[in-house]
């Protein structure tokens, strides 16, 4: 599989942002490897260049927290069952299929840990949608659908001690106590991170943010 650097990713995000129509871009990676800051730096860099880019992450269609509640979901809030997969899955083709139309989509706001529905537009004249999540190349229904909506996937990668630290560090900052941190980064989280990596072998590229 061929690993990119921060250069050649740019300039293949560049090439699919001209090709003339639509494209999609997936960037995925296991919890707190760094996918959703080094998309929103790409779109950002891809904006400030002159591409019309909208950036659409996977976590706004995590389940209402009310709900994972009444399901008894909440511990393992993350796991793919947690999300509306088929939802995202009906947003990507509608971004896929009708280009010309505003489309709205959904935002998870961490800071309430729920999602805020038509949060993101995603106007006619954007040629690239990114799009970041943990299950994007996952191989079951209904995520084994969205790697066929997507141009091009990339799996970013860290080495897995950062991993863990960033994940736990990220845990506590939302309110977590250091053994609750320490019991979800090694606990439902690794279980998740276990399943994204076996996805690995679908993306088209590795990137080393």
């Amino acid at each position: 599989m061929q690993i990119l650097d921060s250069a050649a990713a740019y300039d293949r995000a560049v090439e699919l942002a001209t090709r003339g129509r639509r494209q999609i871009l997936g960037i995925t990676g296991a919890p707190a490897a760094g996918k959703s800051t080094y998309a929103e730096q790409l779109a950002a860099k891809l904006t400030a260049d002159g591409h019309k880019v909208a950036l659409v992450p996977m976590d706004g269609y995590h389940l209402a927290q009310s709900v994972l509640e009444a399901e008894g979901l909440a511990d393992v809030k993350g796991a793919p069952r947690t999300f509306d997969g088929y939802g995202f899955v009906a947003l990507l083709k509608r971004l896929k299929e009708s280009p010309d139309e505003q489309i709205w989509a959904p935002r998870f706001d961490r800071s309430i840990e729920d999602s805020i529905a038509a949060s993101i537009g995603v106007a006619a004249e954007v040629t690239l949608v990114l799009t970041e999540g943990n299950y994007l190349l996952l191989d079951e229904p209904p995520w084994s659908t969205v790697r066929d909506l997507l141009d091009q996937c990339w799996y970013v990668e860290v080495p897995e001690d950062l991993r863990h630290e960033r994940l736990e560090a990220r845990h506590r900052l939302f309110g977590r106590s250091p053994e609750e941190a320490h019991e979800r980064t090694y606990g439902s989280d690794e279980r998740n991170a276990q399943l994204i990596a076996a996805s690995a072998p679908a993306a088209d590229a590795i990137i080393h943010p």
